[in-house]
């Protein structure tokens, strides 16, 4: 809700976010525990087996990427580690056929490092 001048309220979406925020982490903390008890502690893309301390780069890679779907046996989820975790998505991305013409382009370049080279041999020679 706009505040008396018409600005965003930061000190409600500041709320609004920090509480979507916990939501997500105590979501993911179960399903995460859950899958930490079903499956090895090894990463299903490199095969690297985590103890210890490291097992905090372990995450749940959702299969159908609904963050949602958590069935108890576990169906839906892999653990990756983190690296594999985000190239799997980064594949997915890939995957979903964006055609060159639907990603950002970035801007052409505007300075012209030759421009004045001919004048400048002309000087030197």
């Amino acid at each position: 809700m706009p505040t008396k001048d018409g600005r965003p309220d930061k000190a409600r979406l500041d709320r609004v976010v920090a509480e979507a925020r916990r939501n997500r982490e105590a979501r993911e903390k179960t399903y995460r525990e859950q899958a930490l008890k079903l499956f090895p502690w090894v990463c299903g893309r490199c095969g690297r087996e985590f103890a210890g301390a490291r097992v905090k780069e372990l995450t749940v890679h959702h299969r159908d990427h609904d963050h949602d779907n958590n069935p108890p046996d576990g169906s839906n989820w892999e653990l990756l580690c983190i690296y594999c975790h985000e190239n799997e998505h980064a594949r997915e991305l890939d995957a979903a056929g964006r055609s060159a013409e639907s990603r950002p382009q970035d801007a052409p370049a505007t300075h012209k490092p030759f421009a004045d080279l001919a004048e400048r041999l002309k000087r030197k020679g």
